[in-house]
């Protein structure tokens, strides 16, 4: 991993990228530690993920689940530790950036689902893959891809293995925007700045709340949320917050 602050914001690189950053056990750790280092930093509102070389991700390290075969090992404490991280970075009380570019498969595409929001360089690809090498999902594609991108595409790119351009994506939401290579950095610094400016315990506590309810029916989803509204009030000094507000919308000519 390489780690750099950029003012409010934590750059967190996956760096292998002579294996096109697939994720073996030292990665994972890395990984793992960078997120934990920045959900505790506080000088850190926002993170950005994003890979070095020519790619985002490729996923699992084959080569590290072809050795465990041989052996005759079991996988599947590795890919626990995979996806209990990646739940990690979907809780993470603060907005996460995946800024993918090159290949976005398997693994790579469950890590960007676990992003609040996907930016892409033109040129990616974005696909499931996994049955393309004889696999299943481990850390959460079948459970949060059609969520992303809707039932009927999630079904194609798990059943075909196939990898899609970034634009195919954007219909759904899952990928909010592309932009060729000269215009990417801006976009990705723009896309941070406005949820940067958005930081607070309102934004946490928001992001918190879309977790907890996302699989509670409506009832209790909305009675979790005035829930969530009761304790974010007494929990703030909300005469202070709301007189700010309205002198800024009051300043905008909104009052």
């Amino acid at each position: 991993m390489l780690v750099e602050q950029r003012g409010q914001v934590r750059w967190l690189w996956l760096n292998r990228p002579h294996r096109r950053n697939a994720i073996d056990p030292a990665l994972l750790s890395a990984l793992d530690s960078a997120v934990a280092d920045a959900a505790d930093s506080p000088d850190t509102a926002a993170v950005v993920l994003a890979g070095a070389g020519p790619s985002f991700c490729a996923g699992a390290d084959l080569r590290h689940l072809r050795s465990v075969a041989a052996t005759g090992g079991d996988p599947l404490d590795f890919l626990g530790r995979v996806s209990a991280c990646f739940d990690r970075i979907e809780r993470l009380g603060k907005p996460v950036v995946a800024a993918v570019h090159g290949h976005v498969v398997a693994g790579g595409l469950e890590l960007a689902l676990v992003c609040d929001v996907v930016v892409a360089r033109a040129g990616t690809l974005i696909g499931d893959g996994h049955v393309r090498n004889g696999l299943l999902p481990a850390a959460g594609s079948s459970v949060r891809l059609p969520r992303r991108v809707g039932e009927s595409l999630a079904r194609w790119l798990a059943l075909t293995g196939e990898l899609l351009p970034a634009e195919a994506f954007t219909a759904s939401g899952f990928v909010s925007a592309v932009a060729a290579a000269d215009r990417f950095d801006d976009l990705v610094a723009a896309t941070v700045e406005r949820l940067r400016a958005a930081a607070g315990p309102a934004q946490t506590r928001f992001k918190n709340l879309l977790y907890d309810v996302r699989d509670l029916p409506t009832g209790p989803a909305l009675a979790a949320e005035l829930a969530a509204f009761g304790a974010h009030w007494a929990a703030t000094d909300m005469g202070a917050t709301l007189d700010g507000f309205l002198e800024k919308s009051s300043g905008e000519g909104h009052g």
